[in-house]
């Protein structure tokens, strides 16, 4: 099995989007997320967690038209199956405007 770490982009923070979120919004949200999860069962290692930039340390490249909004890492048995599991996944209801990057997490 190998592990890929998923990052969650859209043009939005994380922030932006749980601040300006009604409390019914969030609640469907967390409802969308957490039936995905268990729709992917244990191939989910580590759900993640919503993410807010805050630095850069070193180079600095290109900007981007998007944030990383939060973070999940997937166990799979290819790259093929690891996209797989994204398939119905909530972050992707924002439409065209959002994305999942996904990295395959190499042995050491």
């Amino acid at each position: 099995m190998t592990k890929y770490l998923l990052l969650y982009r859209a043009p939005v923070s994380a922030q932006d989007q749980m601040a300006n979120s009604t409390p019914e919004q969030a609640q469907a949200g967390m409802d969308a997320w957490m039936g995905w999860a268990g729709r992917v069962g244990s191939a989910l290692t580590d759900m993640g967690a919503p993410c807010q930039y805050a630095a850069t340390v070193g180079a600095t490249y290109s900007s981007s038209d998007s944030f990383i909004g939060g973070y999940s890492i997937v166990e799979a048995d290819s790259l093929d199956a690891a996209k797989a599991l994204l398939d119905g996944h909530p972050h992707l209801m924002m439409g065209d405007t959002a994305g999942i990057d996904v990295h395959e997490l190499l042995e050491m």
